[in-house]
């Protein structure tokens, strides 16, 4: 299993607007033809943080993955996805729209030991 490490923008328009949020893809051996695994790392107020997420492009629903997609693709969803409801998914979350605003503007605080010169450099970019 390979483990990558990501750094997303929330989407714009949204809650998560002006946020930065960081998580790991987990990809199994069997990559491409097997989806990969979401979890993120910074707290969101949509997806639970070091929890597996599901999504129909995760290790969760095998049965939609297609092997042309690619971690563009599978980040894309997931940025997709952060300002929908959060209906009994496995590692969704439902917190009101202020504390998602709070969390958005908290995040860029967060540190992971693994990827700290990746965020600074996003910070630099804003």
């Amino acid at each position: 299993m390979f483990e990558w490490h990501f750094t997303i923008r929330g989407p714009e328009d949204s809650d998560f607007q002006g946020g930065l949020y960081h998580g790991r893809i987990l990809l199994p051996s069997e990559y491409p033809m097997k989806p990969p695994n979401i979890v993120l790392l910074t707290p969101n107020g949509r997806f639970e943080i070091h929890r597996k997420i599901c999504l129909s492009i995760s290790g969760y629903h095998p049965e939609s993955w297609r092997p042309s997609w690619s971690i563009r693709t599978a980040l894309l969803a997931l940025i997709g996805f952060m300002p929908t409801h959060g209906v009994g998914a496995i590692g969704s979350l439902n917190q009101p729209k202020e504390e998602r605003q709070l969390l958005a503007r908290k995040c860029v605080t967060f540190f992971c030991s693994f990827a700290k010169l990746i965020l600074r450099l996003l910070l630099c970019v804003r």
